[in-house]
């Protein structure tokens, strides 16, 4: 398959390992991964403030660089559940951007949906020994409806221990400008979100948006826990040569 990794603002700036940890992944995989230079924001923090215009304009940007590829892939809940879900509503019916929305927007997966729905995989041939846990994002949740995939692939990693986590679907407090308008709303729903992780005894915790993770993070950090924050997709590329 031709695919093209859509690497998002958070990850491309600040998680980059996360993008290289999607391509060696899929690369053992099988597939053949581009990475289009010119792709940009998605639009969605401008949407979701109400830039609709700014929005479209992004909009109009990702469907010509993605266009051509059997599969995009995504390793993010929130960017992959903006193309999917809201694209289709900033296009006028009818229009030239409506259609290249329908013709580009169904094949935007995020990863484990990717690697179960796309190429049927559940054993990645990953290794990571230690003891995890999971917080599915909102947008994977709620948004996209992972369900248990990215709990699925983590338990075929070899060494992995899963623990649940208690309140998983529980909000972490992030929510994009939402953590910024409502800091302290914010800083709440990540304490309590923390204590649950805590409870898990777990060395790591796991999620498919970084953005989410940084939230958490942030306060597993000040509190001094020792826990560490691992995208979903670093975890998966992790072999025993590599350890």
């Amino acid at each position: 398959m031709r695919v093209a990794l859509f690497i998002t603002c958070v990850n491309d700036t600040l998680f980059p390992g996360t993008g290289r940890a999607v391509v060696s992944l899929l690369r053992r995989l099988g597939c053949d991964v581009d990475f289009p230079a010119a792709q940009t924001c998605c639009g969605q923090m401008h949407v979701n403030t109400g830039y609709r215009e700014e929005g479209v304009r992004l909009a109009r940007h990702f469907t010509e660089v993605f266009a051509g590829y059997d599969a995009v892939v995504a390793p993010s809940g929130s960017c992959a559940a903006m193309v999917r879900e809201q694209y289709p509503k900033l296009a006028r019916p009818g229009s030239r951007g409506a259609a290249a929305i329908a013709e580009v927007a169904p094949k935007v997966y995020e990863l484990s949906e990717f690697l179960i729905d796309v190429l049927k995989v559940e054993d990645v041939g990953a290794y990571f020994p230690h003891r995890v846990t999971y917080h599915p994002t909102c947008h994977s949740l709620r948004g996209l409806h992972l369900g248990d995939r990215p709990t699925r692939l983590l338990k075929n990693v070899r060494g992995l221990e899963l623990v649940p986590l208690p309140g998983s679907e529980e909000c972490c407090g992030f929510g994009g400008t939402f953590a910024v308008k409502n800091p302290a709303v914010s800083a709440a729903m990540g304490a309590d979100k923390t204590r649950n992780i805590l409870d898990t005894g777990a060395e790591v915790l796991c999620a498919a948006d970084n953005s989410c993770l940084m939230h958490i993070g942030g306060t597993l950090s000040r509190q001094k826990t020792g826990v560490r924050t691992m995208h979903l997709a670093e975890i998966l590329a992790s072999t025993e040569e590599a350890q």
